[in-house]
């Protein structure tokens, strides 16, 4: 089953619609921009009766390093104005540290695990994925002294996010950075040759971090006139029928063509099957640019990003809730 949902406009409605059977909907207020400031790459994570969510950084040197907003209600939501990783580890660059999308899940142990993308001090044009631990879900977090995962030959690690399986496997998802080694354009990436921008899957055991095997590719960036330069902030959940729901955005996030697009599959580990429209665009919700869509455990909570009007460089934070139907989806 594939999720209906009402969102930001009928033209946003029935763009989805258009791609789903659909059983009928619980008709929600609008929601968003439900924060109005700089809070780009949000993820989520609901503890207790309280959601979390936690953003990139305001700017590349500058701090909190990781935004945290909570909510209670999942419609109000508020900055803490806390840094998430107020010390960053010596393979991160100190002048421009750049922190971006952070994730962070809860561990089979009950200790909360982020993880963050961060430019290394070795080559500030490069991420690389690292991981940091508290006892609390606000922090603050410690990092680890290494970087968890870099593929610096590929250009970088970076959009690292969980996902739980029902078994109680656990994998972490992220995109190879290869854009950062382009030929220039829009995300370094729109003049040939196009270079390859890998969503990468790594199971990981029960503490969210010693890997367990290799990584895999499960989706790369196509035809440039698909996906543009770019395939980024993957984001996984599961169906109740068993499938599997990939997020993802792809073009370049500075322009109206980057969106959310999902793929599924039978595995999560793929082979993963493209909708064949993207979830939201520019042009059926009415927002600038949105993408870096996190999905909740829960399969339901949704948050992303968009700039708050055109020219503006506030990428604000939005959010949808997602309800299921029991019907087998139909293009």
């Amino acid at each position: 089953m594939l999720p209906s949902f009402t969102m930001f406009s009928a033209a946003a409605l029935a763009s989805f619609l258009s791609l789903v059977s659909a059983a009928p909907l619980e008709k929600r207020a609008p929601s968003g921009p439900v924060i109005s400031s700089n809070f780009p790459d949000p993820s989520i994570i609901k503890v207790g009766g309280t959601w979390y969510s936690f953003g990139t950084n305001l700017g590349d040197s500058t701090v909190p390093h990781v935004q945290i907003a909570t909510s209670t209600d999942f419609k109000t939501w508020t900055l803490t104005g806390d840094d998430a990783l107020p010390n960053l580890p010596a393979w991160v660059a100190t002048g421009t540290p750049a922190v971006w999308a952070p994730d962070v899940i809860q561990n089979d142990n009950g200790n909360f695990v982020m993880y963050f993308s961060a430019a290394r001090a070795a080559n500030a044009a490069r991420h690389c994925v690292g991981v940091a631990t508290s006892d609390t879900i606000t922090g603050p977090y410690t990092a680890q002294s290494t970087a968890w995962v870099c593929h610096n030959d590929q250009g970088g690690s970076i959009d690292a996010s969980s996902f739980v399986d029902s078994d109680g496997s656990r994998y972490v998802t992220y995109k190879i950075d290869g854009n950062s080694q382009g030929s220039g354009g829009a995300c370094n990436n729109e003049n040939a040759p196009i270079k390859s921008t890998p969503i990468m899957q790594q199971k990981v055991g029960s503490n969210g971090i010693d890997k367990v095997g290799d990584p895999y590719q499960i989706l790369t960036n196509s035809d440039s006139s698909v996906d543009g330069p770019d395939v980024e902030a993957p984001s996984i959940a599961k169906f109740s029928d068993g499938r599997y729901v990939l997020f993802f955005s792809s073009n370049c996030y500075t322009t109206i063509n980057y969106n959310v697009n999902y793929a599924t599959a039978s595995s999560v580990s793929g082979p993963y099957t493209r909708a064949s429209t993207p979830l939201f665009t520019s042009s059926s919700t009415g927002l600038w640019s949105p993408g870096g869509a996190s999905i909740a455990p829960d399969g339901q909570h949704l948050v992303f990003h968009a700039y708050i009007e055109a020219g503006s460089s506030i990428r604000a934070m939005y959010t949808a809730q997602l309800s299921w139907n029991d019907n087998v989806a139909s293009a």
